[in-house]
C-alpha cells in the first residue's frame, strides 16, 4: 500500500508542474515538520494532518499569482484550501481531517491564529526554510526566535542552523 503522504507529495509535484523552487520549498518544510512532529511525540493522526498540510501549505501560490499577480501570504491563504481539498478528494479522508488541513493551509502565515501543536510546528518548519531562502540577518532571526518558536525541537533546529 502506498503511503498517503507520498501519494500527496506526488500530486503536489504534478500540480507545481516543473516549478522546482516551489516543489523544493514544500519538501523542505515537510521534512522539518515531520521531524519536529515526531520528536515532539505528536499522535499519529495529528502527525498525518501536519505532514499533509506541510506538503500542501503553499499550494495556493500559483492561483494567487494568476489571479492577483502576487504570491503574498494572504492570497495563498485564500486560494490554498480549495485547491488542497481538490487534491485530497480521492484519499477518503475524514471531514475533520480535511477541515484541519484546510485551516492550517488557510492560516499558515497568520501566526496569531496558532491554536495547537500542529499549527505551531508548521509555522516553525516554514520559518526554518524561509530564513535560509530569504537570507535573513541575525537580528531578524533573533526576533523570529523570540516571537514564534516554542517547541524544544524547533528551537534546537533554529539554534543549530542559524544561531551559532
Amino acid at each position: 500500500m502506498v503511503n498517503i503522504v507520498s501519494a500527496i507529495t506526488k500530486k503536489m509535484i504534478d500540480y507545481f508542474d516543473g516549478d522546482v523552487k516551489r516543489i523544493n520549498h514544500a519538501l523542505k518544510v515537510y521534512g522539518f515538520a515531520k521531524s519536529i512532529g515526531e520528536l515532539e511525540n505528536m499522535p499519529e493522526e495529528k502527525l498525518k494532518i501536519l505532514e499533509t498540510a506541510a506538503i500542501l501549505h503553499d499550494i495556493g501560490i500559483k492561483e494567487s499569482e494568476r489571479k492577483y499577480s502576487s504570491s503574498a501570504g494572504k492570497y495563498q491563504e485564500m486560494e490554498g484550501p480549495p485547491i488542497a481539498r481538490d487534491i485530497l478528494q480521492e484519499f477518503e479522508l475524514s471531514e475533520e481531517f480535511l477541515d484541519r488541513v484546510s485551516y492550517l493551509i488557510g492560516n499558515h502565515h497568520t501566526y496569531s491564529k496558532i491554536d495547537a501543536i500542529d499549527f505551531q510546528i508548521l509555522a516553525e518548519a516554514d520559518l526554518l526554510v524561509n530564513i535560509f531562502e530569504d537570507s535573513m540577518d541575525k537580528e531578524q532571526i533573533k526576533t523570529i526566535r523570540q516571537k514564534y518558536f516554542k517547541t524544544n525541537t524547533g528551537l534546537c533546529y533554529l539554534d543549530g542552523m542559524y544561531c551559532k
